[in-house]
């Protein structure tokens, strides 16, 4: 719970929340009646006053009914005999922030102890209209301020929009039209501080039709109010409305966005929570222990030919967890175009697709492939993706089979083995092979020996660059200029080293096993 809405809504006071054990019910305290706790239950401190002389007998009074947590109003005042309640009682006691309603947290609890009813949540209500219907609630709050509005989020974009709109003015149809506030208007508004001001101030923000120029589209007053949830700006509200905006219609608007807060809330908490579960189900198909064929079922991906796809970002880019994350968002709705039925979630550093074979004629893979090759083209300007394809049949134990031969391909693209940014096994699995004998070799501690040896210890005392003019010759396959030219050295040069390698290596050059076996203790044993 506080991993999804603490940075919005809640902050941990005093306490371990480290328990093993779920939150089993949802309490409302009320001062006036004795409350009926079960194990494990969770109390809302409506109007507790948050300082040590009503916490303490009220913490140890729930500890004594092996309560979870209390939640009361901030700022908390963490007193000596507080702490030591928290610590008597096993309570943890956490904070509801400012500008928070009770009435969001109560719904958002709510629905993170349903998640496992995350498919039937469809009749919850919030203010009376559809849990997360965004339309529904444009509709009712254009209704209650007789006005067409769109809902948006920070970045401009339409979330949602009411009837009504051709009430409004060109610039609103344009708007609406496209979901995003043209860039045009963005920028005026940003010019003229609008933007500070809604995310700044509580109150309504007016922008009037002489404040865009007089040749713009706009002809109908916008009346805007940010959504929020306590500190933390949501999106906001736009009306179109002329007129004075007196007290009656600035409550009318705070009233709708705390309404939108709500929704919006819930939306988010319901994402999070369907995104965990498809994570944990993918995670579940792809270790193929205990539990994987279920998981493949609830997937609805049950006895069907599966294709895996393994995405990830190149190993020398600056990227978070964020990025990540959107390389999953990104290349989900990418392949739900093509295969709506695939299923896609980041697992333990790398995004991983299980792709249903929906065409028989033709290679499946090479038709993931193809998909993977337009995904890469179209985010090549955000972020740097590799993607990896692997077949993997129907069973569980093809799947995870077809997860291992996608780590390794995207092994070797994260580390620069290859500039392809797609890729089979087929297509790197030499460059696969060594980096796996490089690691048996290291978890071994093989180190370079015979000619080799002598090569580089003969180097570290004269710096004589013999292993480099041996390695730049090996590549070159024998082509003295071509080495040359590499090491932007005389070819004479390069000949006189090849020479002293002969002598200090004691090698034959010209024995094809002598030169194969230099070149894999250089590739294995004495990596560049």
């Amino acid at each position: 719970m506080l991993d999804d809405l603490g940075s919005t809504l809640l902050e941990l006071v005093a306490g371990d929340v480290g328990h093993p054990e779920g939150i089993s019910a949802l309490v409302i305290f009320d001062p006036l009646d004795e409350p009926v706790l079960a194990p494990r239950s969770l109390v809302l401190g409506v109007g507790v006053v948050p300082d040590a002389g009503a916490l303490v007998p009220l913490l140890r009074s729930l500890g004594a009914h092996d309560t979870v947590g209390l939640v009361v109003r901030a700022p908390v005042a963490l007193t000596p005999q507080v702490r030591a309640a928290v610590q008597e009682s096993g309570v943890a006691l956490i904070g509801l922030r400012r500008g928070a309603t009770w009435a969001q947290l109560t719904a958002l609890i709510r629905v993170l102890l349903a998640e496992d009813d995350i498919g039937v949540t469809g009749h919850e209500s919030l203010g009376g209209l559809p849990s997360g219907d965004l339309f529904a609630v444009a509709n009712a709050v254009s209704a209650l301020l007789d006005a067409p509005i769109t809902i948006e989020d920070r970045s401009s974009r339409v979330l949602a929009f009411s009837g009504r709109q051709d009430e409004a003015d060109s610039s609103r149809v344009e708007t609406v039209i496209g979901r995003q506030v043209p860039e045009r208007y963005a920028a005026r508004l940003t010019e003229l501080g609008v933007f500070r001001d809604l995310y700044r101030h509580q109150a309504p923000v007016v922008v009037r039709p002489q404040d865009l120029g007089p040749d713009d589209a706009m002809t109908v007053q916008r009346v805007a109010i940010a959504v929020r949830a306590g500190d933390e700006v949501l999106g906001s509200i736009w009306a179109a409305m002329d007129g004075e905006v007196d007290a009656e219609r600035t409550q009318a608007l705070l009233d709708a966005s705390k309404l939108v807060a709500l929704h919006l809330l819930r939306l988010r908490a319901s994402a999070d929570v369907q995104r965990r579960l498809r994570t944990d189900l993918i995670a579940t198909v792809l270790e193929g222990g205990t539990g994987a064929r279920d998981a493949l079922a609830r997937l609805g991906l049950s006895a069907r030919r599966l294709v895996i796809v393994g995405a990830g970002l190149l190993a020398g880019d600056d990227h978070t967890h964020t990025d990540l994350e959107r390389l999953g968002d990104v290349l989900s709705v990418h392949l739900s175009a093509t295969v709506p039925s695939s299923a896609v979630a980041a697992v333990s550093g790398t995004v991983y697709g299980l792709l249903p074979v929906v065409v028989t004629s033709g290679s499946p893979e090479q038709r993931a492939a193809r998909l993977a090759a337009d995904f890469v083209d179209r985010v090549d300007g955000n972020l740097h993706a590799i993607v990896a394809v692997a077949p993997a049949g129907s069973d569980i134990s093809g799947i995870v089979h077809g997860k291992a031969q996608a780590d390794r391909v995207l092994r070797v693209m994260r580390e620069g083995h290859t500039s392809l940014r797609v890729a089979q096994l087929d297509d790197v699995q030499t460059l696969a092979l060594l980096l796996e004998l490089r690691d048996l070799a290291a978890s071994r501690d093989e180190r370079p020996g015979g000619a080799i040896a002598r090569l580089m210890e003969y180097d570290e005392r004269n710096n004589a660059g013999l292993i480099e003019s041996l390695e730049a010759w090996l590549d070159a396959l024998g082509d003295v200029g071509k080495a040359a030219g590499n090491l932007f050295i005389h070819p004479n040069t390069l000949r006189y080293r090849l020479k002293r390698v002969a002598e200090v290596g004691e090698i034959d050059l010209t024995d094809p096993e002598q030169r194969f076996a230099a070149m894999l203790q250089l590739r294995i044993l004495a990596p560049r």
